[in-house]
């Protein structure tokens, strides 16, 4: 009995001596949360950005990448990510392959320049190899505060409706034409309907505030296809994880297809593309929880080595660049406030790796509303700018409106730090200008000559 006394307080001490250690370790009581809250936050988390699982093999899988490594190279990046954000900067925000950057890689750099996907994959390694670099020396914390503050948000608010547009003409609701360039697609096309209900499901979820309302909507949607024969079922739900030997080191491999103008003009589009979508993001989290200091956010070159060593990681394993995730934000409403969130985020990633089979449901209709609602999220960032000054609102529009019509990121990039110098001289605000926006006012004309002009000679 006393043995059986002796063990159970024994139990007790060892496991209160653990939560005494991550308590200290990621300094919860300073910054008054605790274990319980912080898990609470990172299911919520999970369950709210769960959706790039399948999301991201869909988008990638359209340039002829294979969906079961994607998939396990997702997982793997975001669990890589997840753990750098807790242990090295201890903050509660999540990390996977963002939506713009495989965006950008499928429909602008593949589908649209005509570039092999492993040479694009290359690409990919090579701007994640600057990226780090650059992160390291501290230049990129350089570049992003010298990037004015209006752009960053058009550049924002473009991918979203870019990503927006990629969501309705995957889900069959756009279609092109050949009198008006687009036009609403057919609503006797059965597989639609199962955009509108994911739409209309996942709205509803987001209107009411649900946790996890993206990924609640692609799990109701595909259901509605399962039961209606329009999404043919999987032989099994759980298997072992998919092999990475499609995709992994491919990029490392045709690293020398990187020798061409026009690569270099998709290197520098990842760098700016991961460049602003991950900073801005960090910065708007640390504000919700609370973290920023003296309008600064404190260990934000930890967090930013973090996403670059994942990035990293990422392009070699066969995945498009990583980026901190807005859905965090979700995890923070609940309490997180400490790397522990993104901890078990990264725990709940390792056991989603298991669930690949369920790509085969997951199909372009069932993904689309989550690219139109995480498109609408994106865009949100437009009430920020300032349209009342037509020097800033002019190259702020044109950044937003370029990216969806000209079906290319890059685009986007070139109309802000064109025009936008421009105008500020006319309106007598030359002096606002710094010297990183009159240099990339060259490297995008450059870009643009590479892009456009060099092929057709």
């Amino acid at each position: 009995m006393i043995k059986i006394e002796v063990l159970l307080l024994s139990s007790e001490n060892s496991s209160s001596a653990k939560l005494n250690w991550i308590e200290k370790q990621f300094h919860m009581k300073e910054l008054g949360t605790n274990v319980k809250k912080e898990t609470l936050a990172g299911i919520t988390t999970f369950v709210s950005m769960a959706y790039i699982l399948f999301v991201n093999p869909s988008v990638l899988g359209a340039s002829g990448m294979d969906k079961g490594a994607v998939f396990t190279a997702t997982a793997l990046s975001a669990i890589l990510g997840c753990l750098l954000m807790a242990f090295l900067a201890n903050y509660p925000i999540a990390i996977a392959p963002g939506l713009g950057d495989n965006a950008f890689f499928t429909y602008s750099v593949v589908l649209a320049m005509g570039i092999k996907w492993q040479t694009a994959l290359a690409g990919v390694v090579v701007a994640s190899i600057i990226f780090t670099i650059l992160t390291f020396f501290k230049i990129r914390e350089i570049v992003i505060n010298a990037i004015p503050h209006n752009l960053k948000l058009a550049m924002a608010a473009g991918i979203g409706m870019f990503i927006a547009f990629i969501g309705l003409q995957g889900g069959g609701l756009v279609v092109a034409s050949k009198s008006s360039l687009v036009q609403l697609g057919s609503l006797t096309v059965p597989t639609t309907w199962l955009t509108i209900f994911g739409l209309f499901v996942t709205a509803l979820l987001m209107a009411r505030k649900v946790p996890g309302s993206i990924f609640i909507g692609i799990v109701a949607t595909a259901i509605l296809g399962l039961v209606t024969g329009l999404i043919k079922a999987p032989a099994h739900i759980v298997s072992s994880i998919p092999s990475m030997k499609p995709t992994f080191a491919v990029g490392i491999k045709h690293l020398g297809d990187v020798n061409t103008p026009q690569m270099w003009a998709v290197v520098l589009i990842f760098l700016l593309v991961a460049f602003f979508d991950t900073a801005g993001t960090l910065i708007g989290l640390a504000q919700q929880a609370g973290l920023m200091k003296d309008d600064k956010m404190p260990r934000i070159g930890q967090a930013l080595m973090a996403d670059s060593i994942s990035m990293l990681a990422g392009s070699v394993m066969g995945t498009t660049p990583t980026a901190a995730y807005v859905e965090s934000s979700a995890g923070i409403a609940v309490g997180g406030r400490t790397g522990f969130t993104s901890l078990v985020v990264a725990v709940l990633f390792g056991f989603g790796m298991f669930f690949s089979p369920l790509l085969s449901v997951v199909t372009t209709q069932v993904t689309a509303p989550a690219l139109i609602i995480v498109g609408a999220l994106m865009a949100q960032s437009l009430r920020e700018i300032e349209w009342d000054k037509f020097e800033i609102a002019l190259p702020a529009f044109l950044t937003v409106i370029a990216m969806p019509l000209t079906y290319n990121i890059s685009y986007g990039f070139a109309f802000a730090f064109l025009i936008y110098p421009i105008t500020m001289i006319a309106a007598g605000r030359r002096k606002e200008l710094n010297p990183v926006v009159i240099a990339l006012f060259f490297v995008f004309i450059v870009m643009l000559y590479v892009l456009n002009v060099l092929p057709s000679k």
